[in-house]
């Protein structure tokens, strides 16, 4: 059965950082594009960031350029999101997603975890 679990998510304050990380398992995720969405309360789900197998390809959205960092460990099955310079607008559930096809826009993974909530304080 395929799973990807989160795990780093909590309360931080307005300024602050995270890292979010999110396991593979079940079978072998290691050639699979990874990444990251997120769900605040009232809005649609929104795409984040994204890396291909190799790290050679990295995708961002507006909102995480220059704040996220999205990196893998494919020994490790797992995919990292650092996140930094932390407003409340980003509260919200992360989700991680993993799909075995090239990132096309929008992208539309197939596999996703269950989230995790981060809650920014003001």
């Amino acid at each position: 059965q395929v799973q990807l679990v989160e795990s780093g998510g909590g309360l931080v304050q307005a300024g602050g950082s995270l890292r979010l990380s999110c396991r593979a398992s079940g079978r072998t995720f290691s050639s699979y594009v990874k990444g990251w969405f997120r769900q605040a309360p009232g809005k649609e789900r929104e795409f984040v960031a994204a890396i291909s197998w190799s790290s050679a390809n990295i995708y961002y959205a507006d909102l995480a350029k220059g704040r996220f960092t999205i990196s893998r460990d494919n020994t490790k099955n797992t995919v990292y999101l650092q996140m930094n310079s932390l407003k409340p607008e980003d509260t919200a559930v992360y989700y991680c997603a993993a799909d075995p096809r090239a990132v096309v826009t929008p992208w539309a993974p197939d596999y996703w975890g269950q989230g995790t909530q981060v809650t920014v304080s003001s």
